[in-house]
């Protein structure tokens, strides 16, 4: 059995035609002129068809990048308590994988520190070990980088680079202790199916990892389903590390390769200043050597109103009820409070608990604006360490990861 998925060449030919609106349909009653030099098989750009059809996305994604393919939501999307398939995010470092043979997949684990090299099947992996579920947060370590000045390299996310589906597969530790680890283990890497963008296949697109303790925590998983289905093949069919709390580059998709290293991971972006940060407070535009950054862990405690959609427009009434999420890593959301004054008043909202470790929470309050005119609603969470998230943007970065300031909408009162 083979899955595929469209190539990022074909997906840049198709979001050109979705952004032009052209489609099959204009060829009718038309000659296709120069018929007889078409190759074989070629299918004419105008013949193609919508990408998030193709991919499952809903329209309102936003696609930053087709190389490698990037899309985000808008925070509206991201309204469900539960993510679905079609309103999670995509980030991409490589090319996807077009075809993938699910009867030869095998998943090895090796390395220095790995006692027995084995490898499993998918079947295996499923009936040998003892399958869990977790609704666990993933967020790009990127995301909200379109707010910095000076502005940082990479796609330019801005609020929708964060999901929180529900995870089914074995935890991590359980397959590690099956193989067994040599105690100098300290680092747990992953090798997975996607290509360098140079098209070099000796060249990986990323390969990171995690420490050997977080790799041993109960929510670490080797998912192979989200929300009750199997993966889709761009969230990284047919397995993948879920690794909630810390950046979304850790959860590696499409894996082939597990390794137990000695050391910490020198995989492809584990160095220079890939998915790191000043280990000291930097003033904006520094110039940090690589030797004084260091890798991000656990994510900043953060929050996301999902509704109403920024614009609201409240015709005849003053009450609002506004929805959301909070996060905060590996720890929990104590509280999350909303100010309709620009920060110079905070109110209480209702907060609920995680359904398990590392999922996000839910809040919710009624506003009630005190007369006509235009409002920002802003809200802000604190974790259970009493750390707010900044009313503006946190401490500057050369790659503009961590951005976790308060999330603004705004609402017209007429």
């Amino acid at each position: 059995m083979y899955i595929c998925c469209v190539s990022d060449s074909v997906m840049k030919r198709r979001i050109f035609l979705k952004q032009t609106g052209l489609g099959l349909a204009s060829l009718s009653g038309l000659d296709v002129v120069f018929a007889s030099s078409m190759p074989k098989g070629y299918i004419p750009l105008i013949g193609l068809q919508d990408p998030f059809k193709e991919l499952n996305k809903h329209k309102q994604m936003i696609v930053l990048n087709d190389r490698p393919l990037n899309i985000e939501a808008q925070a509206h999307l991201l309204n469900d308590e539960v993510t679905p398939a079609d309103k999670m995010f995509v980030r991409n470092n490589g090319i996807t994988p077009e075809n993938i043979d699910l009867n030869n997949w095998k998943l090895v684990i090796d390395g220095e520190s790995a006692i027995n090299v084995s490898s499993f099947t998918l079947e295996e992996l499923k009936t040998t070990f003892k399958s869990y579920t977790y609704q666990l947060v993933l967020e790009c370590g990127g995301n909200g980088r379109s707010e910095f000045n000076p502005p940082a390299k990479g796609n330019q996310w801005t609020i929708g680079a964060v999901s929180c589906p529900r995870w089914t597969g074995v935890r991590l530790r359980d397959v590690l202790e099956r193989v067994g680890m040599k105690e100098d283990a300290v680092y747990l890497a992953y090798h997975s199916r996607d290509q360098h963008l140079s098209g070099d296949r000796k060249k990986e697109a990323i390969s990171r990892g995690i420490p050997i303790s977080k790799a041993m925590m109960d929510e670490t998983l080797l998912a192979y389903h989200m929300n009750e289905e199997d993966l889709p093949l761009i969230h990284g069919q047919p397995l993948r590390l879920v690794v909630g709390g810390w950046p979304a580059s850790a959860s590696g998709k499409w894996l082939e390769r597990l390794s137990i290293r000695n050391i910490v991971h020198d995989g492809a972006k584990m160095g220079g200043q890939a998915y790191r940060v000043p280990c000291e407070t930097v003033a904006p535009g520094t110039v940090v050597p690589d030797e004084d950054m260091c890798i991000i862990e656990s994510m900043p405690v953060k929050s996301l109103l999902t509704y109403p959609k920024s614009g609201a427009l409240l015709k005849n009434q003053k009450n609002l009820e506004i929805k959301g999420h909070a996060w905060a890593g590996e720890l929990v959301v104590s509280a999350v409070y909303y100010s309709i004054d620009f920060g110079a008043k905070w109110h209480l909202c209702q907060l609920s608990a995680p359904v398990n470790r590392l999922a996000w929470q839910h809040f919710k309050s009624e506003i009630q604006f005190p007369k006509k005119g235009y409002y920002e609603v802003w809200v802000r969470a604190r974790d259970q360490n009493g750390v707010d998230q900044p009313m503006v943007l946190p401490g500057w970065n050369p790659k503009g990861y961590l951005n976790n300031a308060c999330h603004r909408i705004a609402v017209k009162v007429v």
